[in-house]
C-alpha cells in the first residue's frame, strides 16, 4: 500500500462512478476519496453531495472534488471515464471512442508518480483494461478490470434462487469476454461442494441441465435488458467495485473474477479477459486455472479470439 491511508481516486463522476462513490461511502470502503473528472463543476457537486451524507455512514470519509495530481499517493485508482453504452450497441463497438478517452486519462496518473493499482471499470472492458496496461507501462498485475465479477455475482444470484439457496455458497463463475462471447464453464459449478451438473442429473427431473443454459442467457444479456428499461447500468457495478478494492485495500486474497492479463494460463498470452484469480493489495496476485472441458477450452479460445481482434489495430 502506498500509505497509512486508504485513499482511492476514482476518474469519471458518471452513474457507474457515482454508483461506486455512493457504495463506497455507504460501506466505509476508505478514508479519502478523490473525484476527477473533465467536468470540474461535477465534480465538486458530487463531492459536496456525498459529504452531507457522511453523518449518516458508519465512519468519516474525506470526499473532495481534485486532480490527476491527486493520485501519487493513492492505492487505488478506479476508472470509470468513458462514453456511455446505446442500446442496442455491444461493449465492443465502443471500443474506439473510449480508447481516445483513456489517452487523456493515463499519461497523467502515471506522470503524478501514482504507485498503486488501476481497476477500469470503463466498457469493453477485457479491451480498455489491455489499453491501460500498455499506456501505463505498469506490471500487468497492478494493472485489472472489473471483467466478469459483476456477470458472476448475477449467475449466482440466479442460481440461488432456482436451487432455493443463499447465492454465496453457489460457487460458478462466468469467464472470458465481459460481453456477447462470455460463458459458463458448467463443469465447474459447484453448490456447496457438490456439481450443480450432478444435481441436475440426480434430482428426478427437479432440477434441469437445460435450464442451466437458461440461466447463462439470461446472465448474458442482462445488462442490454437492463438498458432497454433505464438506459444504463450503474448499481451492480458500481457494487463489484467496492467489493474488488475491498479485496485490494485489505489484502485479502479473494478469487474473484476479474479481467487480467493471461501469461500462458488456459493457452492465451497478453490477452486480458475475466478469469477467476486471486486478489490482494498487489492487483492480481495469480490466476486460478480451471480445469475446462474441451468445448469449454474452445468457448474461451473463441472469446479471446474476439478480444485478441478488437484490440489489434488501435492507434496507442
Amino acid at each position: 500500500m502506498c500509505n497509512n491511508k486508504r485513499k482511492i481516486v476514482l476518474v469519471g463522476t458518471g452513474m457507474v462512478g457515482m454508483s461506486f462513490a455512493y457504495s463506497a461511502l455507504n460501506q466505509s470502503l476508505c478514508d479519502e476519496l478523490v473525484l476527477v473528472d473533465i467536468d470540474k463543476k461535477r465534480a465538486r457537486g458530487e463531492a459536496m453531495d456525498l459529504n452531507h451524507g457522511v453523518a449518516f455512514a458508519r465512519s468519516s470519509m474525506r470526499i473532495y472534488a481534485g486532480e490527476y495530481s491527486d493520485c501519487s499517493d493513492a492505492d487505488i485508482v478506479v476508472i470509470c471515464a468513458g462514453v456511455n453504452q446505446k442500446p442496442g450497441e455491444s461493449r465492443l463497438d465502443l471500443l474506439k471512442r473510449n480508447a481516445a478517452v483513456f489517452q487523456s486519462i493515463i499519461e497523467p496518473v502515471v506522470r503524478s508518480g501514482f504507485g498503486g493499482v488501476f481497476l477500469v471499470a470503463t466498457n469493453p472492458v477485457d479491451i480498455m483494461t489491455r489499453v491501460t496496461y500498455e499506456l501505463s507501462g505498469f506490471n500487468p498485475n497492478r494493472v485489472f478490470g472489473s471483467g466478469t465479477t459483476l456477470d458472476t455475482a448475477r449467475l449466482r444470484y440466479l442460481l440461488g434462487e432456482y436451487f432455493s439457496v443463499d447465492p454465496r455458497n453457489m460457487h460458478a463463475y462466468v469467464i472470458g469476454e465481459h460481453g456477447d462471447s462470455e460463458f459458463v464453464p458448467w463443469s465447474q459449478a459447484m453448490l456447496a461442494t457438490k456439481s450443480v451438473m450432478d444435481i441436475c442429473e440426480q434430482s428426478g427431473g427437479r432440477y434441469q441441465v437445460e435450464e442451466m443454459q437458461r440461466l447463462s442467457l439470461e446472465v448474458r444479456d442482462a445488462a442490454q435488458q437492463i438498458i432497454e428499461a433505464k438506459s444504463a447500468t450503474y448499481y451492480g457495478i458500481g457494487m463489484s467495485l467496492v467489493r474488488i478494492s475491498r479485496a485490494v485495500l485489505g489484502n485479502e486474497n479473494s478469487v474473484l473474477t476479474v479481467s487480467a492479463r493471461l501469461r500462458g494460463e488456459y493457452g492465451q498470452r497478453g490477452i486480458y479477459a475475466g478469469v477467476p484469480c486471486i486478489v490482494n493489495s498487489n492487483g492480481v496476485d495469480r490466476v486460478l486455472e480451471l480445469q475446462l472441458s474441451q468445448e469449454e477450452q474452445q468457448l474461451f479460445s473463441e472469446s479471446c479470439g474476439i478480444l485478441e481482434e478488437s484490440y489489434v489495430g488501435l492507434d496507442l
